[in-house]
């Protein structure tokens, strides 16, 4: 893994005035040392990078984390009794943790290891933001895994859509969708696949259930495949057999507020802004409060992550929401969703250049 991570990382610390940081959760742990092992934490100083995990991972982590050095926990040394031994053997005054990856019940335990018997010892300091950030800004390598993330997610629709026929259920649409993803260089799914039909694709997390597709109505198909942790989002919505005037209008509304979006990004945006240009036409189009959610969401090592877009808040800066940056990429998926007859909702991940965003999906609309 890049030094260049560590660096930065370092850098954030320095003007937080931070000696060091315990990171935990899952996604940043691999984005800081390349460790895919499912347990484990890495406590981050100036001069030092450890790597905790247990018997199960020692070799692995040896493998992949090569600029960390590898502590192995046991039952009777766990992370609190290690982090509290390299705090007293570094004289590390306090120790930062990330407040959006901590369990309460976590961060109880480690501070009585750290202060046992309310005895002065090292601090534990919870932070917000400090290795997600990072992560919004994707490198070269990053960008050709999620490339392929997505080509293979594209490969799979393009199979899968063919053989789909009114009497096959959601079930077996999102099971079918599956095996194509799988077989065409998946790890594993991004996310549970939602295939919707009808009045169910309304509910925009639908879950799939034993529901005919049909015909001539809605069908909603959101699914992506994750590869070397990295995770696609697309969303498509098709018709088996005739679209009918409603449909059609829907569609159009969505399809054009989608790609007024796309067209207006750039560099030092604010997320805000670009959520309003979608909205605001499915607004003036008369489906505003049918456009139930926010445009789109970063994707990474996490299937939801920063920069997020969505709508500014009354008398509130456009910077509440974030500016967004080349390097970013995030989908961009406007949705109508009407009670008893339906959905249209239409997704692509997009990446953000310093002028304009480069849609990476191919999949047929």
């Amino acid at each position: 893994m890049s030094n260049q991570r560590l660096t930065q990382l370092r850098t954030l610390l320095d003007e937080r005035h931070l000696q060091a940081v315990l990171i935990t959760s899952a996604a940043n742990r691999r984005y800081l040392s390349g460790f895919t092992g499912s347990a484990g934490a890495l406590l981050v100083t100036h001069d030092a990078a450890l790597l905790f995990t247990d018997s199960r991972y020692a070799r692995q982590a040896a493998h992949e984390a090569t600029g960390f050095a590898v502590i192995e926990m046991t039952t009777e040394t766990a992370l609190p009794q290690l982090l509290a031994q390299v705090a007293t053997e570094r004289q590390l005054p306090h120790i930062a943790c990330e407040a959006e990856h901590m369990t309460l019940a976590q961060y109880q335990r480690l501070d009585h290891a750290l202060q046992p018997e309310g005895r002065s010892g090292t601090m534990l300091i919870v932070v917000n933001s400090l290795v997600d950030p990072l992560r919004e800004v994707k490198d070269a390598t990053e960008i050709a895994l999620l490339r392929h993330a997505v080509a293979i997610t594209d490969a799979a629709l393009a199979a899968v859509l063919p053989t789909l026929r009114p009497d096959i259920t959601e079930r077996q649409a999102a099971w079918m969708l599956e095996v194509a993803l799988r077989e065409r260089g998946a790890d594993r799914l991004a996310f549970p696949i939602i295939v919707a039909a009808g009045p169910h694709a309304a509910w925009p997390h639908a879950q799939p259930g034993d529901e005919p597709l049909g015909t001539g109505r809605p069908i909603i198909i959101d699914m992506g495949a994750c590869y070397q942790g990295y995770h696609a989002d697309l969303t498509r919505t098709i018709i088996l057999g005739e679209a009918d005037a409603q449909f059609q209008q829907i569609y159009d509304i969505v399809r054009t507020a989608q790609q007024r979006a796309i067209i207006g990004l750039r560099a030092g945006i604010a997320s805000s802004e670009v959520d309003a240009l979608a909205r605001d036409y499915i607004t003036a189009a008369g489906f505003g409060p049918q456009f139930c959610h926010g445009l789109g969401h970063g994707v990474g090592l996490d299937i939801h992550e920063g920069p997020a877009l969505r709508r500014r808040l009354p008398d509130s800066a456009p910077s509440s929401t974030g500016y967004l940056r080349a390097g970013n990429v995030f989908s961009i998926e406007p949705g109508i969703y009407l009670e008893g007859w339906g959905a249209v909702r239409l997704e692509d991940l997009v990446l953000l250049h310093a002028d304009h965003g480069e849609i990476l999906s191919q999949a047929r609309r």
